[in-house]
């Protein structure tokens, strides 16, 4: 199942994040994924992890247990890199071992001191905040973007954690339209008006963090997770499914992209088995009425400033 990009390129509405996936665990997590029926890997040079990714895509090419043209891999450029799209873009497909990417997004609206290209830091400054570049715009950024894709580097490109305002200016000077923005949302986070929006202007929406962080952002973040919400936990028991599978199936009914993150062989296969069911839109309501407004991937915490104050 899969929805048309405003390219033309169509991206699977259910893709496997690879954020904070250990090296060790790569190669059975993607191959087992490929095996499932995942077409759709979502990577980022920050996660530090694309020359492990690249390695796995290299073997199930090369063993002929996918086709290349079969596959969407998006990447994103880091903060400390708006400066130098091109050679970072350059940089995560050599790691990756591609030709070209199907997406490439601007990881987060923020320019920060450049450190190497591909060496994703988030350098600080002698107070501990976050050294943001003030000399780079957003549009200067995105022009550059735009050039991935008449080099023939990219098909599609688009944004990630951009809000409203944002994503109006980026309509407003773009080219090439976002063609993705790539935002937390859940249903203790479910950004209506962000998500209409998007969608209203063409932009599709994939949901990152779409079972609302879980373990991985309960470790780093202290947040909790909507998959323990009795509601839901009520809903997975009348549909015979489990929570997670119920809170994708939400999103996907939502006309969003879903990317969970799971390294476990059997949460692997569950995420995957959301396409034989649909929630009633009672039910759909009833999720609606959970909003809590409530975001649980806190990068503030690493770098000394609440962007999103």
């Amino acid at each position: 199942m899969a929805i048309t990009l405003n390219s033309g390129f169509k991206m699977p509405v259910v893709g496997l994040g690879v954020w904070r996936v250990e090296d060790r665990e790569m190669r059975d997590l993607i191959i087992n994924a490929i095996k499932i029926g995942y077409r759709h890997f979502d990577c980022a040079a920050d996660y530090k992890n694309e020359a492990e990714v690249g390695e796995v895509l290299a073997e199930a090419f090369q063993t002929g247990l996918v086709k290349r043209e079969d596959l969407f891999i998006t990447t994103k450029l880091w903060n400390s890199d708006h400066g130098h799209v091109v050679e970072a873009c350059k940089d995560s497909l050599k790691k990756l071992r591609l030709d070209y990417l199907d997406l490439y997004l601007i990881h987060f609206p923020v320019a920060t001191k450049h450190t190497g290209v591909g060496n994703t830091s988030s350098a600080l400054d002698a107070d501990g905040v976050l050294d943001i570049d003030t000399t780079i715009t957003l549009e200067t950024t995105w022009r550059a973007m735009e050039d991935l894709v008449s080099m023939g580097l990219v098909r599609s490109i688009g944004i990630s954690n951009y809000d409203i305002f944002l994503t109006r200016d980026c309509l407003a000077y773009s080219k090439v339209k976002p063609a993705v923005n790539q935002i937390e949302t859940h249903p203790y986070f479910q950004r209506d008006s962000l998500v209409k929006f998007c969608q209203k202007h063409g932009i599709s929406v994939t949901a990152h963090t779409p079972l609302g962080g879980a373990a991985a952002n309960h470790e780093w973040f202290g947040t909790v997770s909507s998959l323990d919400d009795p509601v839901l936990k009520g809903l997975a028991a009348k549909y015979k499914r489990t929570v997670a599978q119920i809170v994708l199936r939400w999103g996907i009914q939502r006309d969003t992209v879903v990317i969970p993150k799971t390294a476990k062989p059997e949460r692997l296969e569950e995420n995957f088995q959301v396409f034989d069911f649909e929630l009633s839109k009672e039910d759909m309501d009833l999720i609606k009425s959970l909003d809590r407004k409530y975001r649980t991937n806190q990068p503030a915490k690493f770098w000394g400033i609440d962007l999103y104050a």
